[in-house]
């Protein structure tokens, strides 16, 4: 593969380096800041830079730049060319006046191996601008170097970037960043942009597909003059929504809203609409209520009774008239103790089953498949008591000093090795902030007492509740 040369240098953007610096600069100079977080993905403008770059600074501001990711995975709608599946661009480099961007070959490939609705489309991809618009802003605020997934949507198809959000899933942590390319409302007033554009943002902040597509529908059958579409990229937002609303807890930010009317070269009689969101990891107590404890609780009892006694490991299905937590997605553990000891403790960060599955799974599990320990008998079943921690996404850090005791979990991995304590070992303990990193990799990870200095930490934070 040859590098990607610039579509749009010169037209969207200034062609040259310095021209492209000094543009770049001032529009992060207006943008509208906001406090950093810790930022799964933007949803960020791809028209000009003189119509919609402040809006799109304003989205990257949102992030620390000494942030680094393995991956930052570019996602948009093909403007150029209708097709079926998924465009990448497998190998090389994207070029632009501010440098090389590389593309992560290793990711790309895994895409396309696993995936065959994932293959490059040349003519899709050669006059494209929704991903290359993206490269400078990156380029000049991150300071560490990044490597790319360029992804192009080539139709509105559901069944399409339902299959990408699946494929993408693995890669839906804070090891990277994803960029969602798109305008808004295109053509309208500028009293009709504004409306249809908030309605559509609510629709997206709202963390749900289905309304969304509503949203959509709604602006493809509307009378409004000159409304031509609510949401260009909607298949690429759509793709994002299938990764948060049943994944890892995340809320939805509206950064700004602007449109080109707001612009001296705008006409405010046929405008285009631009939001920056930022769609955040949350470590909130994620909403879990004292009934939904209660009723989670109840759940891990009568799963380790129906094996123990029934040998059934079957999470039960669940009707429409089941409450909500039981159908979310989270990573959860499960500790069994007996008089007051640890009998068994087990569980899995891969949010991607319902807790309904994974209660189910991990409560046996623990109960039976601790190596620790003998499995729990019969005549134990009233002795036990079950403690669940539901867990938020983990997130990488790069020093010790963002670890708090007794608020994160840690989780270390050095190649092949990994291993975790919860947030409430260091409670239980009262060990030193070392001690904790230290028994966790030589007593879990296996990598010796001093193998955390050289390995990838991550913290997480822990909804903690037991039967009494």
């Amino acid at each position: 593969m040859k590098n990607r040369i610039p579509a749009v240098a010169g037209t969207f953007y200034p062609a040259t380096a310095t021209l492209l610096k000094t543009q770049i600069s001032n529009l992060f100079e207006k943008a509208t800041k906001t406090p950093e977080t810790d930022v799964a993905a933007l949803i960020v403008p791809h028209a000009g830079y003189v119509f919609s770059g402040e809006v799109a600074a304003s989205a990257y501001a949102k992030l620390n730049r000494q942030a680094r990711y393995k991956n930052i995975f570019i996602i948009g709608r093909s403007h150029r060319k209708y097709f079926n599946g998924v465009s990448i661009y497998p190998k090389g480099y994207y070029a632009t006046p501010s440098g090389e961007v590389k593309i992560n070959d290793e990711t790309t490939s895994s895409l396309i191996e696993k995936h065959k609705f994932i293959y490059y489309d040349e003519e899709a991809d050669r006059a494209e601008h929704s991903l290359e618009v993206q490269l400078p802003f990156l380029q000049y605020w991150l300071h560490n170097d990044f490597q790319i997934v360029p992804l192009i949507i080539g139709s509105d198809d559901p069944a399409v970037y339902e299959k990408l959000a699946e494929a993408l899933k693995p890669w839906f942590n804070s090891d990277n960043l994803f960029v969602i390319s798109t305008d808004f409302s295109h053509y309208p007033t500028y009293e009709t942009a504004v409306k249809t554009d908030a309605e559509t943002a609510d629709a997206i902040v709202a963390n749900d597909y289905k309304k969304l597509t509503d949203c959509c529908n709604r602006n493809r059958q509307s009378n409004q003059s000159n409304l031509l579409t609510g949401l260009c990229g909607a298949a690429a937002v759509q793709t994002l929504l299938h990764l948060t609303q049943n994944g890892a807890a995340i809320s939805f930010e509206k950064i700004v809203y602007k449109n080109s009317g707001d612009v001296p070269e705008g006409d405010k009689k046929r405008v285009v609409g631009y939001w920056a969101i930022a769609a955040n990891r949350t470590s909130k107590d994620l909403g879990i209520t004292a009934d939904d404890k209660h009723e989670l609780l109840k759940l891990a009892r009568e799963s380790i009774t129906r094996y123990l006694i029934h040998n059934k490991n079957k999470a039960e299905s669940l009707g429409p008239e089941s409450s909500a937590i039981m159908k979310s997605h989270y990573g959860v553990f499960v500790t069994i103790k007996k008089e007051g000891k640890l009998r068994g403790c087990i569980g899995r960060f891969d949010p991607s089953a319902t807790l309904n599955q994974t209660i189910t799974e991990m409560v046996v599990a623990a109960a039976t498949r601790d190596s620790r320990f003998e499995p729990v008998t019969t005549n134990e079943i009233d002795q036990i008591k079950i403690e669940i921690s539901i867990l938020t996404p983990l997130k990488k850090i790069d020093s010790i000093d963002q670890i708090q005791l007794g608020k994160h979990g840690i989780y270390i991995k050095k190649g092949l090795n990994s291993g975790t304590f919860l947030p409430q070992v260091a409670s239980e303990t009262k060990w030193t902030k070392e001690e904790f990193l230290g028994h966790c990799a030589r007593d879990k990870a296996g990598i010796g007492w001093d193998g955390w200095k050289t390995a990838e930490l991550f913290t997480y934070e822990a909804i903690v509740f037991s039967e009494k």
